[in-house]
């Protein structure tokens, strides 16, 4: 069986979520596909992506993701004459299709916070306000396919609620990098907080601003890149009297690992999410973290975190305090550690593979 998946979607420069889940789960489905007796070929559009495809990996070059023609994507790819296509978005042109077709969607995030990325051209983006305006567009997008995507059991009970798709869902879960590759060691503590994420609106960073304002001598490290607006709006919520606040502006994934094992906490005051990564990365660490009580990140992180209400900055300062005890590090990281065992890029395969193998005709 022929199976194609789209890997037009990583990055060449730095990982995104979607770009970090479509070359992990690529690499564990490289590993598993042979034994299935399914013959994986790679989509790619920039010959740079072949650097994080696995060893070896067969690719076809086809066009850009977000070029113009890409809802007629499928009649080229008709010509390979592909048993099966995966891919980790939904957007991949369906149009006369003559293969079996898993789209992925992620979550619902943009029907609730329409702002589509900048680096997008400015007709996608245009397209993409007008896409999120009805869950008509989606309804469509999704049921052409055989089978619909998600990384959560939260993002497809919401696909449920609110009748996205007549498709059968399947959860094909995000799972943590393992930051420990880089080499670090944990050394417990609660003296940093570390902030691993984008600074829209709806992740709520003015909490994490306000409650390190009750935490002198602690340190909030904010990791991302942000704009000098974006900056100069969260220096004005500072408390000269608290703790510090370090911009970092953009950090590799081996600083991420060093600041996350330097007696540091992982948090997050965001009102919404679609997975969570960073939570789940810091859990399978060893590092605790202090997060929002959602939903989403209940599903994610487990005992491994200690929650509090998005927008009560006093919750959340208390919640640092709490992990200043060696014995409460210990129970919530033992937690952690068991919950997000059940996450691995090699399960999220099988699932992927069982998916692909129920469309053999």
């Amino acid at each position: 069986m022929r199976l194609f998946f789209d890997a037009r979607y990583i990055r060449v420069d730095f990982h995104d979520g979607i770009s970090r889940y479509s070359t992990e789960l690529a690499a564990a489905v490289a590993a598993a596909a042979a034994d299935r007796g399914i013959e994986v070929t790679y989509l790619i559009f920039d010959e740079r992506q072949r650097a994080f495809l696995p060893a070896g990996a067969e690719v076809l070059v086809i066009g850009d993701p977000t070029a113009i023609i890409e809802p007629l994507a499928a009649l080229g790819l008709n010509k390979q004459h592909p048993d099966a296509v995966f891919s980790p978005m939904q957007t991949i042109g369906s149009l006369g299709r003559r293969f079996r077709l898993i789209l992925t969607l992620h979550d619902t995030i943009y029907y609730r916070h329409r702002t589509p990325p900048k680096d997008l051209p400015w007709y996608v983006r245009a397209g993409w306000r007008l896409f999120h305006l009805s869950y008509v567009p989606q309804r469509l997008t999704l049921n052409a396919a055989d089978i619909v995507a998600t990384v959560s059991e939260t993002s497809a009970a919401e696909f449920a609620r609110v009748r996205l798709t007549k498709r059968p869902v399947v959860v094909i879960p995000n799972a943590p990098q393992r930051l420990a590759d880089f080499g670090v060691t944990v050394v417990p503590g609660a003296e940093n907080l570390v902030y691993m994420g984008s600074f829209m609106p709806y992740k709520n960073v003015e909490t994490l601003i306000r409650a390190i304002g009750m935490l002198p001598g602690r340190t909030l490290h904010l990791l991302s890149r942000i704009s000098d607006a974006r900056r100069a709006e969260l220096e004005a919520l500072i408390e000269p009297a608290g703790g510090r606040v370090v911009f970092h502006g953009g950090v590799t994934d081996a600083e991420y690992a060093a600041l996350l094992a330097d007696r540091a906490v992982l948090v997050s005051a965001s009102l919404d999410e679609g997975y969570g990564l960073p939570v789940a990365e810091a859990i399978e660490l060893g590092v605790p973290a202090v997060i929002t009580d959602m939903p989403i990140f209940r599903e994610v992180a487990g005992g491994g975190a200690l929650y509090a209400p998005g927008t009560d900055a006093a919750a959340f300062a208390d919640a640092v305090r709490t992990l200043d005890d060696p014995a409460a590090v210990v129970a919530v990281v033992a937690a952690g550690r068991a919950h997000i065992a059940r996450f691995s890029w090699a399960r999220s395969a099988g699932i992927l593979l069982d998916a692909v193998t129920s469309l053999r005709p």
